[in-house]
């Protein structure tokens, strides 16, 4: 797959906040996250997160309503379907 579209939008000290941008047919290739980190959906859709034992979980988001997962997430997200979805990421820096 194409690789979705990464806008890094601010770093600071304190966070890293990327835009994610997924047209039909792009994935962000397998990552472990470095942060715990909240999602905020902008435009609601679906995509499918490939776990790192191959399973593979199609997940609905919705613009407007926040997830946050822990650091350690390791996985691949694609979109597979015929729309854009993007979201933003706010990776949350730990002190020291």
């Amino acid at each position: 797959m194409k690789q979705a579209t990464a806008k890094l939008e601010l770093e600071n000290e304190s966070a890293i906040v990327t835009r994610w941008t997924f047209e039909p047919g792009t994935a962000t290739g397998w990552h472990t996250h470095a942060h715990d980190y909240v999602v905020i959906p902008t435009i609601s859709g679906t995509l499918t997160i490939i776990q790192p034992d191959g399973s593979e979980v199609e997940t609905p988001i919705t613009a407007g309503a926040p997830y946050a997962r822990m650091t350690g997430v390791e996985h691949d997200v694609q979109n597979r379907t015929d729309a854009v979805v993007e979201f933003l990421e706010v990776e949350i820096k730990k002190p020291g």
